[in-house]
């Protein structure tokens, strides 16, 4: 698969998490072998009103290979703009979100709420394509109001984007049941350009079955949650893995960006998902979600990867 002036074969991608994918974990799902990476949604309106906002979101280290920058909205003009900041000058490709299902995304017409304006979707997309001659890719999902995937999947190779990446859920599914493997199979068999698979990739049984489907590429999402190695262990890579040393590389990247008062409080979430694997007490558990002290965080889940050898 051809991404800009990178030819890689199969490649296991970073999906684009917001309030997740951050320059730290970027980095380290890099270190571990995730062949490219997607920055959280950036909002076009913002990116034009406010760059500042958006600037923390568009960090960017040495280790991440193939960089590419997402960005949402629902005005062409402000998307046109968008990739031709100088804040996305560093990014290797850009990426259109036309699949969020979060309702204040929904309701605003962006993200999946543009799968049932097949018209605005194209113009968007044609108008990014006509200010960068960097590689672009669009993101959507099997629907938003009707299931309209092929249709949206054409329209999106007609308008000129370079690959599509395929969510097979609905909106109104979210995140839960199962990703609908054979709308993605259907999808590649209609387009010409690559086809990115996305959804419930965990492991490499789940990544034999989705590859099968003929997809170009596979995106790792949530299976990336606490686990930024993953990609060395679908790569059947045999290095051995110090995942304490993982969590605080990704930790000592963004202190070198933020303050300890905004750490502590957005590396939460991250600490639960790192001790996800280990059999942590509740106690313990509380003080990783209540953390006023990132050190003593990180001595708690040193301990216990030691304790537990893991």
């Amino acid at each position: 698969m051809k991404l800009g002036n990178f030819e890689i074969e199969n490649p296991i991608m970073l999906a684009p998490m917001a309030g997740v994918t951050d320059v730290g974990f970027r980095a380290v799902c890099s270190a571990f072998g995730a062949d490219a990476t997607v920055t959280e949604m950036l909002s076009a309106r913002a990116m034009a009103h406010n760059p500042k906002k958006t600037e923390c979101m568009t960090l960017t280290t040495p280790e991440e290979k193939i960089k590419i920058a997402q960005v949402f909205g629902h005005e062409a003009e402000f998307m046109k703009q968008a990739v031709k900041s100088p804040l996305l000058e560093k990014f290797d490709g850009y990426d259109i979100n036309m699949g969020c299902p979060a309702p204040k995304i929904v309701k605003n017409g962006e993200g999946s709420a543009l799968m049932d304006n097949l018209s605005l979707a194209s113009e968007i997309i044609r108008a990014v394509k006509a200010a960068t001659s960097k590689p672009l890719s669009v993101k959507f999902r099997k629907g938003h109001k009707t299931e309209n995937f092929l249709e949206f999947a054409r329209m999106c190779e007609e308008s000129g984007a370079d690959f599509v990446t395929f969510h097979p859920r609905t909106v109104a599914q979210g995140y839960s049941g199962h990703s609908d493997w054979e709308a993605l199979a259907s999808v590649k068999a209609k387009l010409s350009i690559p086809v990115v698979g996305s959804g419930d990739v965990v492991d490499s049984a789940s990544l034999k079955l989705m590859r099968a489907t003929g997809v170009d590429g596979v995106m790792i999402g949530r299976g990336a949650l606490g686990r930024p190695w993953i990609f060395q262990e679908l790569k059947e890579n045999a290095t051995k893995i110090d995942k304490f040393a993982a969590i605080k590389a990704h930790i000592d990247i963004l202190r070198e960006h933020f303050d300890d008062g905004w750490l502590k409080l957005y590396i939460r979430k991250h600490l639960l998902w790192y001790a996800g694997g280990l059999p942590i007490t509740s106690v313990l558990r509380v003080r990783l979600a209540t953390c006023d002290d990132v050190d003593e965080a990180l001595e708690i889940l040193n301990n216990e990867f030691l304790k537990n050898s893991i």
